[in-house]
């Protein structure tokens, strides 16, 4: 009976492993961060100010991707150096190819021949998309470790608990600015601005390594003001020039937006505090 009893707790055991989760960018891993349990991790590929928009890999970073048991990156429309890496592995979550995830269309093409995104790949900044990306990686946790199950599940209510919380703050704090205008460097934020419907005036590039034209800069200097705007918002990870002279002369402030949270640790409730920096960000410069 006791042989066959230590047999029984034996087989769980086996059934049980701690799952590593490779995040591409930091936001991302944050989410995962909330979703998963005792003895599992998470880590981030690109660190510090790295953007995954002009990334290059690096060796180290090969040898991560294969000793992950879960990769977790948005698709080709955002980390274009993963695409063959990744094709070589089957632990991969490709965050663009989930139906179940609602992706915002990014406009036009420019017709130039080259790749540029048909989708806004910067999914962890709309609550609604977060929550869908969390019930995705929650289904693949409990495939890679069907043991706690139960606990993934408890993981992923907490998660919608406190993202209706958070939900719930923020638009509390961006209630008084909902009518000011402002201008981003690259666009973003949509998912935010649409979910909050913030009175975003326009950017200056849709994706960060493709310079604004000059008539772009003559329209959106112009735009500043005649419609008196109050800020325009860089990036940590860019800073060009072309934002401080397009707002000499104006009344607008420059201020900061950081779309992946480089200066928040990776912790329990992280990435709610990150969707709160954009807010408290904002509000900071509009209301000044």
């Amino acid at each position: 009976m006791k042989r066959t009893a230590l047999l029984t707790l034996l087989l769980a055991t086996s059934n049980v492993q701690a799952v590593e989760v490779l995040a591409t960018i930091k936001p991302l891993e944050m989410i995962v961060h909330e979703l998963i349990v005792d003895g599992d991790s998470t880590s981030t590929l690109l660190h510090g100010n790295a953007s995954p928009h002009d990334y290059a890999l690096k060796p180290s970073d090969l040898t991560r991707l294969k000793e992950a048991d879960l990769v977790v990156w948005f698709g080709e429309d955002l980390e274009t150096f993963l695409v063959k890496p990744i094709s070589r592995l089957n632990t991969a979550v490709t965050l663009q190819e989930q139906e179940s995830i609602e992706l915002r269309e990014f406009g036009k093409k420019c017709g130039c021949g080259a790749h540029h995104s048909s989708h806004d790949p910067h999914v962890w900044l709309g609550p609604k998309q977060a929550r869908q990306i969390a019930k995705v990686i929650t289904e693949k946790l409990i495939e890679l470790n069907p043991t706690h199950a139960a606990s993934y599940k408890a993981k992923l209510m907490q998660f919608n608990f406190n993202m209706t919380k958070t939900v719930d703050q923020i638009q509390g704090q961006l209630a008084p600015f909902k009518q000011e205008g402002y201008f981003v460097f690259h666009d973003a934020y949509g998912y935010f601005e649409d979910y909050f419907n913030t009175n975003k005036l326009g950017h200056f590039t849709v994706e960060p390594e493709r310079k604004p034209g000059a008539k772009t800069l003559i329209k959106i200097k112009t735009t500043i003001r005649d419609k008196n705007v109050k800020c325009v918002f860089t990036e940590p990870q860019f800073t060009p020039a072309v934002i401080e002279s397009t707002v000499r002369g104006t009344n607008a402030k420059i201020g900061q937006l950081d779309p992946l949270g480089v200066d928040i640790e990776v912790a329990d409730r992280s990435y709610f505090r990150f969707l709160q920096s954009i807010s408290k960000n904002l509000t900071n410069c509009l209301a000044n």
